[in-house]
């Protein structure tokens, strides 16, 4: 039996697609390679992923219905981790439309291919982005979450509800993973861990938005990833349950921005340039994860401290580029 994992190539799919392959799983991994951020950043995860005999790679497009089915036609799928997504709240912004065939049409696919080929148990990323601007925290999976402040955190949340209408419709079990900004090794380019590290080395100036005055619940990848194979390991294809859930999986510590980039500085040895800016578009002030249903379901427990991620995702980032 084989787990289908989509976005292997992206920074949570590689690590996961790891995780796996190490202990002796089946991967068939997929990925467009979009060149989002730089590819070869994407290539080099895959190269890290390939030594592992265990590993079927396919450069397909989840938007593209045909090719799915072509793939998964020739491989007994147990079950899905869905990761693959057009990341990003700011670039929303500038395409919109690659958010739709990605993160709308793409779902759709992956629904339908659990739908027709008969797979009973995906578990997908969703983002702590569909809370908007919720002003209770922490923030909670029973809180309402219908007033999304960017166009990404719109298509999040329709991932939740289309999986749960297959679930209500076909029986698909379907366990969403809020997600509260994942960091570390191996991260992605477009977020602040990487922007801010790689300007106070360079010594340029790095922009702080709504002048510093911003908390984000830091949550490591390690963290992220026991807490995604302790869910995909629960989903059992022959259980007559079924079941539709959405999980925060965060920190649940959230984290002063202004301290964030001094436990950088601390690290670098360096000092930054800040220019505070004013709040962006599409984001918001606040993250606070409450953790208490995964805690409860899968024990979920975050071990890793800012202060002690952030000098693993520094030493990493230095050894990666020379």
């Amino acid at each position: 039996m084989t787990i289908l994992i989509t976005g292997i190539a992206g920074f949570i799919g590689s690590h996961l697609a790891r995780n796996l392959l190490s202990r002796g799983d089946k991967i068939l991994g997929i990925d467009n390679i979009s060149d989002y951020y730089d590819v070869n950043l994407k290539y080099d995860r895959l190269n890290n992923l390939k030594k592992h005999k265990n590993l079927i790679f396919e450069k397909i497009d989840i938007s593209n219905y045909s090719d799915l089915e072509q793939i998964v036609k020739k491989h007994k799928i147990s079950k899905i981790c869905h990761l693959a997504a057009q990341a990003g709240v700011r670039y929303s912004l500038e395409a919109p439309m690659e958010y739709i065939k990605s993160n709308i049409i793409g779902h759709l696919n992956i629904l339908e291919i659990c739908r027709n080929f008969k797979i009973k148990n995906l578990v997908y990323a969703s983002s702590s982005s569909v809370y908007g601007g919720n002003k209770k925290v922490p923030f909670s999976i029973g809180d309402r979450v219908d007033t999304p402040v960017s166009l990404y955190a719109a298509t999040k949340r329709s991932d939740e509800l289309m999986s749960y209408t297959y679930n209500h419709l076909y029986g698909i079990n379907t366990i969403g993973l809020r997600f509260f900004t994942v960091y570390g090794p191996w991260g992605r380019p477009d977020m602040a861990t990487w922007i801010f590290t790689k300007k106070i080395i360079n010594e340029e100036p790095i922009e702080v938005f709504n002048n510093g005055n911003m908390e984000r619940d830091f949550t490591y990848i390690d963290d992220i990833i026991n807490g995604t194979v302790s869910i995909l390991d629960s989903c059992k294809q022959n259980s007559n349950d079924s079941f539709s859930k959405v999980y925060n999986i965060g920190n649940n510590k959230p984290e002063n921005l202004l301290n964030f980039i001094s436990i950088i500085e601390k690290s670098l040895g360096k000092k930054a340039i800040k220019v505070m800016k004013p709040m962006q578009k599409g984001d918001v002030a606040n993250t606070y994860a409450d953790i208490n249903e995964i805690k409860a379901d899968y024990n979920f427990i975050p071990k890793t401290k800012l202060i002690e991620g952030i000098p693993k995702f520094i030493e990493w980032f230095k050894n990666y580029h020379n």
